[in-house]
């Protein structure tokens, strides 16, 4: 199976602009996005196993962080002509499946995600209250299918969360996550994607 990871923009990079809809047509702008604590971007796909496997214990993570003055933004770039099950029916369903009450929004040239060089689902983008990457890898260590099975606990992602909610700095080493690869359009794969790819 071809997997892929994290292509790890450097820390410190500020959040890209974007402005996407939602599932009910509203646009969401980063510029429009009220001043919090910290803003975590993560590029997500309904189908994928991998975000199925940490999706549940994401969302309560998300409830929760969203309750301590974190901004949370789903983002949506797989291709939904050739992946129907990630367009906006199944993101509906999803919602639905798992509480997601973050705003999930819908990349359909892919241009948001080539901005962020998101790469696989799920990548995990926080910024802190300046909007500067402060974080870019993994959940945990969990993963489907794993021998044997850890539990999926969000531990790296959380210590990053706890440190900027807390103003604090974020260490530098991090782990990339691993995922499906973004599903790019026919011709619009971006080069750092093809470097990424894993073979297991």
């Amino acid at each position: 199976m071809a997997r892929t990871h994290s292509f790890m923009m450097p820390l410190g990079t500020p959040a890209p602009a974007f402005a996407l809809p939602d599932l009910e047509g509203r646009t969401v702008r980063l510029a429009d996005i009220p001043p919090s604590p910290g803003l975590l971007v993560v590029f997500l796909a309904n189908h994928c196993p991998y975000v199925k496997h940490l999706r549940g214990h994401f969302a309560a993570q998300a409830r929760a962080w969203g309750a301590q003055g974190l901004t949370v933004i789903g983002i949506a770039s797989n291709d939904a002509v050739a992946y129907p099950d990630d367009g906006p029916v199944g993101m509906r369903a999803e919602i639905a499946e798992t509480g997601y009450d973050f705003p999930y929004l819908i990349d359909a040239d892919q241009r948001v995600a080539k901005a962020f060089h998101a790469a696989c689902t799920p990548d995990f983008f926080l910024f802190d209250r300046a909007r500067h990457l402060a974080y870019r890898g993994r959940y945990c260590a969990s993963r489907p299918k794993q021998v044997p099975p850890q539990a999926v606990t969000g531990i790296d992602l959380a210590t990053a969360v706890e440190a900027v909610l807390a103003g604090r700095p974020v260490t530098a080493a991090q782990l990339p996550s691993l995922g499906c690869n973004i599903k790019w359009a026919p011709g619009n794969e971006p080069d750092y994607a093809t470097r990424l790819m894993v073979t297991t």
